[in-house]
């Protein structure tokens, strides 16, 4: 019983510190940045990056690892397959960013200003909505609606 509540306590903590990064790179973003400002959104998305690993490694544990709920309980619940498909898609959404992060911190100049392009404010604002949304999956997956 503690293991599993050692695994849910890490599942949230690195939920709230996917949002939190996710929060914190767009509120730094403004049209144009200098190399300085990029490298700090570039380490903020790279503790994003291993933050989500987390997330992934303690959902898989409670999902899998015989411990709480049996494996079928989230299996067979649509609102669960749903929130995980969620998540790989803000996965795979902030591709984009990290690569034009790690592309342009690249630089000693900090008088040197990058544009920022919108895309990338975009994707992070569909990355906010997507992971608000997951919440309220997980409360009415606890309530066993979803179950087939």
């Amino acid at each position: 019983m503690a293991t599993e509540i050692i695994i849910k306590y890490l599942h949230f903590v690195f939920i709230f510190i996917v949002v939190s990064t996710v929060v914190a790179e767009h509120l730094l973003l403004k049209p144009q940045l200098t190399k300085a400002e990029l490298q700090r959104i570039a380490r903020i998305d790279g503790l994003y990056g291993i933050s989500s690993i987390f997330v992934v490694a303690a959902g898989l544990y409670l999902w899998l690892g015989e411990i709480g709920k049996p494996a079928a309980f989230y299996t067979e619940n649509h609102l669960f397959l749903t929130k995980v498909g969620l998540f790989v898609i803000v996965g795979l959404l902030s591709i984009h960013p990290t690569i034009f992060f790690l592309k342009n911190q690249k630089g000693e100049d900090d008088t040197e200003l990058v544009d920022i392009p919108k895309s990338i404010k975009i994707v992070l604002r569909i990355e906010l909505l997507i992971l608000f949304t997951m919440p309220l999956l997980a409360t009415m997956m606890a309530k066993g609606i979803g179950l087939s």
